[in-house]
């Protein structure tokens, strides 16, 4: 009960946030010089969902490295991978998405081969991937051990994309907050509404993927209690 408790609080908190985040970046925040009317509002959102992209990967690789090493080998630790990959699949449709909608005003069409925007779509199919192979059938233990393998493979593609703003001069802006020198590009009320996104996002996320768990968790038993009563069937079919 008080985990049910904690989560609605949790997802109150990440409720509020989100609502927060858009009034003020409509009705609040000032426009911004050589923006596009509009698109700036995008601002509070696309960073945030990036960043929530790459949290939710980062922590499927750590629950996948954690499965692989035998000392922590534990289910718990498979269905923490798929469910933090599922929710960063969501995101970074999200973020592919706003992108878009951000580049049509700003760059005159929906989508080009930016290395940024071609890296993330490659990171998107390569997790779509990893979700598709979780599902192929197998023994639980052979289907967690070469998921959290793919689920390493796929991570090279993380840090790519979040370097490919600084390591190639392309369409796509600088980062809004430099992370190497400290420097923010927003300032006053913009900054705390970006900031408020940030955090709404990750109040989100962790909602999410707590409920995915606990659904992995619930199918498991399901399964596991389905094929108890099949052996206990085919034990009384040879008592008869």
């Amino acid at each position: 009960m008080r985990a049910d408790r904690a989560l609605r609080i949790l997802g109150l908190a990440a409720l509020a946030g989100m609502v927060a985040t858009v009034w003020l970046g409509l009705f609040v925040t000032p426009n911004a010089v050589g923006y596009p009317d509009g698109t700036v509002r995008l601002l509070y959102i696309h960073p945030p969902l990036a960043w929530v992209m790459f949290i939710a990967y980062g922590m499927a690789t750590l629950s996948s490295l954690l499965y692989l090493w035998p000392r922590t080998r534990h289910v718990r630790f498979d269905r923490l991978a798929g469910a933090s990959a599922e929710v960063g699949v969501v995101f970074t449709g999200l973020t592919l998405v706003s992108g878009s909608i951000w580049g049509r005003p700003t760059w005159g069409v929906w989508w080009t081969w930016d290395p940024l925007l071609t890296t993330t779509a490659l990171l998107f199919v390569l997790y779509l991937g990893y979700l598709a192979l979780r599902n192929v059938p197998g023994e639980p233990e052979t289907v967690a051990r070469r998921a959290a393998i793919a689920g390493l493979v796929a991570f090279l593609d993380v840090p790519i994309v979040f370097f490919a703003v600084s390591w190639w001069r392309s369409l796509h802006q600088g980062p809004t907050i430099d992370l190497a020198t400290r420097h923010s590009y927003v300032h006053g009320s913009m900054a705390w509404t970006l900031l408020l996104g940030f955090v709404s996002f990750t109040l989100t996320y962790v909602w999410l993927m707590a409920h995915r768990y606990r659904l992995a968790a619930l199918r498991d038993r399901e399964n596991d209690e389905g094929l108890g009563a099949a052996i206990a069937d085919r034990w009384a079919e040879a008592v008869r």
